[in-house]
């Protein structure tokens, strides 16, 4: 008897599993179509442009742009997260205390300026290309990693801290083995909307002559060549489905681990 439920369990535990990785690997394929197969969809976008020339474009290939789209996204959150998390466990700690207010007030600055105003700003100070739209989106998106930070370990009950401390934890083993844990679910959500945000507003950076998916769209918009614009949006879309689908599994995971112990 034991042998039949320990078989049926080992052959329903893959089917739990399967389902966690199915969008990520639907939207992941689909976005690989889009940047290797885009010619194929012509037709398509020949009905939404009919009088146009020329309707895919192929100025930059679309897998090239889409490199560099993460480059820009990927060299953004790297920095941001690292400043986000650290200023929120700094200002969560005692010595750091005074300094709360400020730093809340410092990342919701970030997002009270548009992209565009924070581009023109920082493009004659830095040039252009890809300096000033990596500036735009660590400041776009400092505020949800600090606040989700300040809420996460903030949320951490003081009688788990004190019973830590009870057991000869110092307070630096604390944070890393007892608070971080606890709040690393909360902290991964506001990863996850600042990627997610920033991957769409990284666009703007090809109006500074940063390359990335945003070229198809602004090259549209200025020869009114909307099937261009579609094909931007289309990808970037795409991608940020593609990446917030994989933080969903790592949030299921996370929880499911903390769960089980």
């Amino acid at each position: 008897m034991e042998t039949r439920v320990n078989n049926s369990l080992s052959v329903a535990q893959p089917h739990t599993k399967a389902p966690q990785w199915l969008w990520p690997l639907m939207w992941g394929a689909l976005l690989l179509g889009s940047v290797t197969v885009m010619s194929a969809a012509e037709p398509l976008f020949r009905w939404i442009e009919p009088d146009a020339r020329q309707v895919i474009y192929e100025r930059t290939e679309l897998y090239v742009l889409l490199g560099r789209h993460l480059f820009v996204v990927g060299i953004a959150a790297v920095v941001t997260i690292i400043v986000g998390v650290a200023a929120g466990i700094a200002v969560t700690r005692r010595w750091g205390s005074d300094f709360l207010p400020l730093v809340a007030q410092l990342a919701s600055l970030g997002q009270t300026f548009p992209p565009v105003a924070v581009l023109a700003l920082a493009v004659p100070v830095l040039g252009f290309g890809t300096l000033p739209i990596i500036v735009a989106l660590m400041l776009y998106g400092l505020l949800p990693i600090v606040r989700n930070t300040l809420a996460g370990l903030q949320g951490v009950e003081d009688d788990i801290k004190t019973a830590a401390h009870a057991m000869g934890m110092t307070p630096r083993q604390i944070l890393r083995q007892v608070e971080l844990p606890l709040a690393a679910p909360v902290i991964l959500a506001g990863i996850r909307t600042s990627v997610t945000i920033n991957i769409a507003t990284a666009a703007l950076g090809a109006t500074v002559g940063a390359s990335n998916l945003g070229d198809p769209i602004i090259s549209g918009i200025v020869n009114g060549n909307m099937a261009y614009v579609a094909q931007g949006a289309l990808t970037i879309a795409l991608l940020a489905l593609t990446i917030d689908s994989l933080f969903e599994v790592l949030q299921r995971q996370l929880r499911t681990c903390f769960s089980a112990s």
